[in-house]
């Protein structure tokens, strides 16, 4: 099982093809926010990698931090990545402080939109 280290929180195992979106907040209790329910329609669900990035996303992701002007290397959107390997994020978007009333809908186990993967450029 791949290993999901987060700054802050701690490590936590996680079984292979978890979405990170639900891995952070169902296996190791975050606070990070999802506002879209993971369908990849905002970008609350930000997080940082400080190491095991993936090299491959989904056109959607893609197209997403394209149009919000994100582009921060290691930045990515944690409802569009699968959970296949070691992986070391710093939480970027939570509730704390956010304003809002909860952290979002509950995201499906499967990415959505389904995923047409890319290498990340």
């Amino acid at each position: 099982m791949p290993k999901l280290t987060i700054e802050g929180q701690g490590e936590f195992e996680v079984p292979a093809g978890t979405r990170l979106v639900n891995a952070l907040t169902k296996i190791a209790g975050t606070d990070q926010l999802h506002a879209c329910g993971g369908k990849c329609r905002c970008t609350t669900c930000r997080v940082e990698f400080i190491a095991g990035e993936p090299s491959k996303m989904t056109e959607a992701e893609q197209a997403t931090l394209s149009a919000r002007g994100i582009d921060q290397q290691g930045v990515r959107l944690s409802c569009q990545i699968l959970c296949e390997q070691d992986q070391h994020i710093k939480l970027i978007s939570r509730l704390e402080g956010s304003g809002r009333a909860d952290q979002g809908g509950a995201c499906a186990e499967a990415i959505e939109p389904e995923p047409q993967w890319v290498e990340k450029s």
